[in-house]
């Protein structure tokens, strides 16, 4: 009899210690998930003038992303309207940023094209952006993307203006983009087709009849979004 009861207390005893055990598990807590981290460089475009940024692409790519089970934190942008290459690459220099991130999108050059800079210039200022930018995604191509120019020649702002000549311009800054892009096996985007099929289209532009409106952005984003 008396062995019996040891054996039956030793038995619960096992039992209780599983249940601490399992309990202990249970209540353990969960590794933090860290978001993944986007920065976008650009201009106007980038910013998202004459919508409102939730509006802009960066917003707007984010929210897709995170849709695809990809968690991703607010894009930091580096961007404003009326920047040229050269005044984004300064921006960077003063900006001195050390943090590494697992996106960074780049769109900028209608303004060079718009002050008619010439596309030589262009080109050595977009191969230091482009190495920037490498930097800044860890020396991961595969972790930057490059956007083609949109076409303004195609908004109510270009009215009486040559819209052929904006955009064989536009065009001859974007085949410097690609070649230069693509050169470093990073991604490039061309969007530019897209926000020609704005032309006469008002739904397409921002209340200033220049920019483009979110629903173009989203289009972008569409486009964007093939490369993941």
């Amino acid at each position: 009899m008396r062995a019996n009861i040891i054996i039956v207390l030793m038995l619960v005893g096992i039992l209780l210690s599983s249940c601490t055990n399992s309990k202990s598990e249970n209540m353990a807590p969960n590794p933090v998930e860290l978001k993944k981290t986007y920065l976008a460089l650009g201009d106007s475009y980038t910013v998202g003038e004459g919508v409102s940024s939730a509006e802009a692409f960066p917003a707007i790519l984010i929210q897709k992303l995170i849709e695809k089970q990809l968690k991703f934190e607010t894009p930091n942008v580096v961007a404003k309207t009326g920047w040229t290459t050269g005044e984004l690459l300064e921006a960077l220099k003063a900006a001195n940023i050390q943090q590494n991130f697992d996106l960074v999108t780049l769109l900028i050059g209608v303004n060079n094209q718009y002050r008619g800079l010439s596309v030589e210039e262009y080109r050595i200022e977009l191969r230091e952006l482009l190495q920037r930018s490498l930097v800044l995604a860890s020396n991961k191509p595969e972790n930057v993307r490059v956007i083609s120019i949109p076409d303004w020649g195609v908004s109510p702002f270009a009215e009486g203006r040559d819209r052929t000549v904006i955009a064989n311009a536009i065009n001859g800054f974007n085949a410097v983009k690609r070649e230069e892009t693509e050169a470093l096996n990073i991604s490039f985007i061309d969007i530019t087709e897209i926000s020609r099929k704005a032309l006469n289209q008002e739904q397409y532009f921002a209340p200033d009849g220049l920019h483009f409106s979110m629903e173009m952005h989203e289009l972008w984003v569409e486009e964007i979004l093939k490369t993941f």
